[in-house]
């Protein structure tokens, strides 16, 4: 008896049969082996349809719909519904088939909500206790992966969800597994789905970054963390790079990657602030990555150089910009972001250069997405902007309020899908249509 493969073959009797058996089973893997070995660079996209994860299906922020309306009305676009009882929450939802997910902070208990795409509540459930600390309310997105809800709420509870009926199939805490401390206001990571792993970054002495099994919630890989350092606010991003695919993020010190198959820590780069608050995760580029720290005027572009024992970040240029909460936006060469301190506007930086090309000071910091040429921009103090690149400047074509009066924590990272943009503030959430009119 001799093993083949997976085939345990007996005896052969015909040679020109099994000849042609194995000529037909080379063809058919020849395509995986070159499309694994030629993969391009860049980010790795969510195998699922929809917008099923934080800033959508590559994490960047950029949406690859087109025919939407390159203008809005005095008022801004139509609305198609408004719903509320969502409590209380900076996370955006979700979408994934005919269901959006959101999270809220409501009667002491952070609930999941799935709606469908009318805005009527399908079921609804919880994971663990709401944040009652320093700006109370639900912090994380959840991600959608095989028919399953992750979500992370701000106590370290990792609960794994059915996502046709809100049953939990697993959960745990991260903290505990992992040896770490909850961080000054609360865990805010959106976590990632690399395949058959959920990755999550407790930041604790047993772990700085984790995979763990989707479908059980065991431990699959751990990185050692980089000396004293913990948690912090923002979210990984996973990408193609020389060859690997790997993982970065911040902790409250670093920016930093790591293999996304063994975990190992490949590159660390200081990242610090007094608060120890790294929010706005890393933005990957042309073999390039991004990492923006909070109320400093020390943000960096880092090229990733591949090396016989490694990757390393070689430092390329630094910036003022620093948009906490907001995130960037990477528009093919061009890195959008609000700065925080002093000049609290829009900036447009060259990604080769750093040079500023682009101020926009209509509007204050905040959160953006992308589509079809323009910026969709939600300032912290509740205005609405459509914005058109062009070569002399940022235009406003459109603009909003989404409260008639000023506030100050609009934090949630609006989504765009099938023509619709959705945007959250706290217990209401508002859904319009973007889409060109029909002829």
């Amino acid at each position: 008896m001799k093993r083949n493969g997976m085939a345990t073959v007996k005896r052969i009797r015909d040679k020109g049969r099994w000849a042609r058996w194995c000529v037909f089973l080379c063809l058919m893997a020849e395509p995986v082996m070159v499309g694994l070995s030629d993969a391009a660079d860049g980010l790795i996209a969510s195998p699922e349809p929809g917008w099923p994860q934080w800033r959508g299906p590559r994490r960047d922020g950029l949406s690859d719909e087109t025919d939407l309306l390159t203008s809005w009305p005095e008022g801004g676009p139509p609305l198609v519904w408004k719903r509320d009882g969502f409590g209380v929450g900076w996370s955006s939802p979700i979408v994934a088939g005919e269901r959006l997910y959101l999270t809220g902070d409501l009667d002491g208990e952070l609930v999941v909500f799935a709606l469908g795409l009318d805005g009527a509540v399908e079921w609804r459930t919880t994971n663990g206790r709401a944040w009652r600390g320093p700006y109370p309310g639900a912090r994380a997105s959840c991600v959608y992966s095989e028919g399953r809800l992750y979500h992370l709420n701000a106590h370290g509870r990792l609960a794994c969800l059915d996502a046709s009926s809100g049953r939990e199939i697993w959960a745990v805490n991260v903290l505990d597994r992992f040896e770490a401390q909850n961080i000054r206001w609360g865990l805010s990571e959106c976590l990632l789905v690399d395949g058959p792993n959920v990755i999550v970054t407790p930041g604790g002495q047993a772990a700085l970054m984790a995979a763990m099994d989707k479908r059980t919630g065991e431990t699959v890989w751990t990185t050692e963390p980089p000396g004293k350092d913990h948690a912090s606010y923002s979210s990984p991003i996973l990408f193609r790079h020389g060859g690997r695919r790997l993982i970065a993020n911040c902790s409250s010190a670093h920016g930093f990657g790591v293999d996304a198959d063994t975990g190992e820590l490949l590159w660390t780069v200081p990242l610090r602030n007094p608060h120890g608050a790294n929010i706005a995760g890393p933005i990957y580029g042309d073999g390039h990555i991004f990492y923006a720290t909070a109320r400093t005027e020390d943000s960096r572009l880092y090229r990733l150089a591949v090396r016989d024992d490694g990757i390393s970040a070689e430092h390329r240029w630094t910036t003022a910009v620093d948009p906490v909460t907001g995130y960037a936006l990477l528009v093919d060469d061009t890195l959008f972001a609000a700065r925080y301190l002093e000049a609290k506007w829009w900036f447009g930086i060259d990604w080769q250069t750093g040079r500023t090309t682009y101020e926009l000071q209509d509007f204050t910091t905040g959160a953006a997405i992308h589509a079809d040429g323009r910026l969709y921009i939600v300032d912290e103090q509740g205005a609405v902007a459509l914005v058109m690149p062009e070569a002399d400047g940022l235009t406003v074509v459109g603009q909003f309020r989404l409260t008639p009066e000023r506030i100050r924590d609009a934090w949630t990272h609006p989504i765009l899908h099938n023509g619709r943009l959705y945007l959250r503030h706290h217990d209401n959430l508002w859904c319009y249509d973007v889409r060109k009119e029909r002829t």
